[in-house]
C-alpha cells in the first residue's frame, strides 16, 4: 500500500465535489469509478503456488481516521480477530481470493498477493476493491497470527515457490485449517501519519521498541525489541519508527507503525479510546522545529562588476 494511501481517493456526490478535484481526475490516464455503498473495508492476503492458492485470514481495515491520516479515504491500519466478519462473508471472501489466485497462476503470476474487499453492511454482499500483486501493509498481521506459528507464515510459501525446491502441498487441507477461528488471535496495527498542514524538521522522535502505557494514560519507552510478540499485555505496544530526527514532517508523512494486542476499533469500526490514547502518547514523543530559510545576497546585475 502506498504511503500516500487515500491521496487520490475522492468522494463525489455532486458537481461541486467533482469540481474540487476536476483537474486531478480529468488529467489522469486511468480513473476507477465505484458506486458509494454503506460498507466496511476488508483485506486478505494469499499466495499463488504451483499446488494452488493458499489463503490467509480476512482482516478489517482502519480507514480515514483523522487521528492517523489527513486523507478521508486513506488506509491507516488493520485488525485481525475471531468474529471480525460473519462466517458467510469470510467464506465468500476466501473463495473469491482462491479463485482469483488460481486465475493469476493461469496468467503466469506466482507468489504473494493481496485482495481488498468492500463488505456491504446492508445486504452482506462482497465487492472486490483492488488487487495488490505484492507484499503490502497488512503483511505484518497476516504473518504473525496464530496459524502462522502453528504451520508456517504465508510469506514462507512465497519464498518456497521461488526457491526451485520441489514441494507438494495439500492446499485444501491447509486452507480449511487456516479458516478456523481457533487459529486466529487478536492483534491490531495503525499507521501514524503527520496530519497537520505544515512542514517542519524533526528534532526528537520515539525509538523503535516496546512502549508501556501507565495508569494515567501516559506512554513511555520500556525496552528495545524488534519482535512484536514480545508484547505481553494490552498495556504494551510495539512501535516501528519511520520518521526520525533530521527528517522532515509534512502532511501525510508516515511517522511510524504501532502494533498492539487486541482491537484498535469499537463495534462501530471507529478508533476506540485505548487506540486514541496510544496514538496521542506516541505523538507526544515527537518534536520538530520550523524550517528556517537562508537569506542570500542579491546577485550583481550584468555589467555592474569588473572582470579581471
Amino acid at each position: 500500500m502506498s504511503k500516500y494511501s487515500g491521496h487520490t481517493t475522492f468522494f463525489i456526490a455532486n458537481q461541486d465535489d467533482f469540481d474540487k478535484h476536476k483537474d486531478t481526475i480529468v488529467n489522469d490516464p486511468e480513473v476507477k469509478i465505484m458506486k458509494r455503498i454503506n460498507c466496511r473495508g476488508a483485506t486478505l492476503e494469499a499466495c499463488a503456488t504451483q499446488c494452488g492458492t493458499l489463503v490467509g485470514p480476512l482482516l478489517t481495515e482502519v480507514v480515514g481516521a483523522k487521528e492517523l491520516t489527513p486523507y478521508k479515504g486513506g488506509w491507516c491500519g488493520n485488525e485481525v480477530f475471531p468474529g471480525a466478519f460473519t462466517e458467510s462473508v469470510r467464506l465468500k471472501a476466501r473463495a473469491m481470493a482462491e479463485t482469483f489466485g488460481n486465475q493469476l497462476l493461469e496468467e503466469g503470476y506466482r507468489g504473494y498477493f493481496d485482495v481488498d474487499f468492500l463488505i456491504d453492511q446492508d445486504n452482506g454482499e462482497v465487492y472486490l476493491g483492488e488487487l495488490n500483486p505484492r507484499i503490502c501493509g497488512a503483511s505484518p498481521m497476516t504473518n504473525h497470527t496464530a496459524y502462522a506459528y502453528a504451520d508456517a507464515p504465508l510469506f514462507l510459501f512465497h519464498l518456497l515457490e521461488f526457491s526451485g525446491v520441489p514441494f507438494d502441498l495439500n492446499v485444501r487441507e491447509i486452507n480449511d485449517r487456516w479458516a478456523q477461528p481457533f487459529f486466529i488471535d487478536s492483534w491490531s496495527q495503525v499507521v501514524i501519519k503527520f496530519t497537520e498542514d505544515r512542514i517542519d524538521q524533526v528534532t526528537h522522535a520515539p525509538a523503535t521498541g516496546i512502549y508501556k502505557m501507565a495508569e494515567d494514560g501516559t506512554v513511555g519507552y520500556q525496552r528495545f525489541d524488534y519482535e512484536r510478540r514480545a508484547i505481553d499485555t494490552e498495556r504494551e505496544a510495539f512501535f516501528l519508527r519511520i520518521t526520525g530526527p533530521g527528517d522532515y514532517r509534512y502532511e501525510g508523512a508516515d511517522l511510524g507503525i504501532l502494533i498492539t494486542r487486541g482491537r484498535s476499533m469499537d463495534d462501530n469500526f471507529k478508533l476506540n479510546i485505548r487506540a486514541r490514547d496510544w496514538i496521542r502518547g506516541i505523538q507526544k514523543h515527537y518534536a520538530g522545529k520550523p524550517i528556517v530559510t537562508t537569506a542570500h545576497e542579491a546577485v550583481p546585475e550584468p555589467g555592474s562588476f569588473k572582470i579581471l
